[in-house]
């Protein structure tokens, strides 16, 4: 894609930010497989709890989307949401020994409420470039970042597959054509757009950082 694209715009706007993000201790420590367990176990105990919130997100996509082939889009990443990576969720939690009573009693961080609450919030404007700016910032982020993971991905799956799940072709495509999306529509809401893809940057920042707050 160009530089001049929408999207580019909108990430060279928030570039200190998403620079900070992408090349984060902790991305750094995954990359290398050294993420502590108990690190890993509170990461993803408060990722877990952004699926809800995001599958609401994708159902007001499907629902503001202009194309029947943007809707059919969205619907097949919802399934594999639904599935592979609810299920990775599942395997790890008990690779680290996350118990479903702990993952139901750690209370939300304040970063993983304030994302939840920018999910339902673009969601229930109704509005498509509102819902895309969020998206494309939770998903764009996470494939920059795995898509700079070194050769070969570390032994243990807990690690290996969060890369992997966030760097694949399903993965890269969805994220192009959601950068496509904003890209074609953005620029006529621009400011609803900068609005939320900036507060997202900000939010994923937060959440990476919060995971080694104990």
């Amino acid at each position: 894609m160009s530089d001049d694209t929408f999207t580019e715009i909108l990430r060279r706007a928030n570039e200190a930010t998403w620079s900070q993000a992408v090349q984060h201790r902790f991305v750094r420590e995954l990359f290398d497989g050294a993420v502590p367990d108990g690190v890993m176990a509170r990461y993803l105990i408060q990722d877990h709890r952004f699926l809800d919130s995001f599958l609401t997100l994708l159902g007001a996509a499907i629902a503001t989307a202009d194309s029947f082939e943007a809707r059919l889009r969205f619907g097949r990443f919802a399934g594999m949401v639904s599935g592979e990576e609810n299920t990775y969720f599942l395997r790890a939690f008990e690779a680290l020994g996350v118990s479903e009573a702990r993952r139901a009693e750690e209370p939300d961080t304040a970063p993983t409420a304030g994302f939840k609450a920018l999910m339902r919030e673009a969601a229930g404007t109704r509005d498509y470039a509102a819902v895309l700016a969020v998206l494309v910032v939770a998903e764009w982020l996470y494939l920059d970042w795995a898509s700079r993971a070194p050769q070969p991905l570390p032994d243990n799956f807990v690690h290996a597959e969060w890369v992997t799940l966030h760097d694949n072709p399903f993965f890269r495509d969805f994220v192009a054509f959601l950068r496509g999306e904003l890209d074609r529509v953005g620029p006529q809401a621009s400011d609803t757009a900068h609005d939320f893809f900036r507060r997202a940057v900000a939010l994923e920042l937060a959440f990476f950082d919060a995971a080694h707050d104990v």
